[in-house]
């Protein structure tokens, strides 16, 4: 278990610093809600996206991007979207290769996290 937590930090560590593609939708970012989480869709690069893009039947659109510094998306984007909010890194890829970055303390801001205690001893 101890492993897969320092595992899981180096991934999450090396997500902040490093630049990824967010495409651009309808005047925003892309994300799509599930569970009750807003996921910002990132990718690590235009192969990640295409395959998306494929995923979802709409190879042949051109999709606009911006390069976000990870942490900007976890520090910044998620706090701005004004429901709980992780990130979904190269959501076309699979179990085993995509990376969920859910709104919870020690990946977002603990203001932000739906699993934060706040005063009174409730998460909120």
């Amino acid at each position: 278990m101890a492993l897969g937590r320092s595992e899981f930090a180096v991934l999450l560590e090396t997500f902040r610093d490093t630049a990824v593609l967010v495409p651009l939708y309808d005047g925003g970012w892309l994300t799509a809600d599930f569970g009750g989480i807003r996921w910002i869709l990132a990718f690590s690069d235009e192969s990640a996206l295409a395959r998306y893009a494929l995923a979802r039947d709409e190879a042949d659109r051109e999709w606009t991007y911006q390069t976000v510094l990870g942490a900007r998306l976890l520090d910044l984007a998620v706090p701005k979207a004004g429901v709980p909010c992780g990130v979904a890194l190269d959501a076309a890829d699979g179990a085993e290769h995509a990376l969920l970055l859910p709104p919870v303390t020690g990946i977002v801001p603990d203001a932000f996290a739906v699993d934060h205690v706040q005063q009174g001893g409730t998460p909120r």
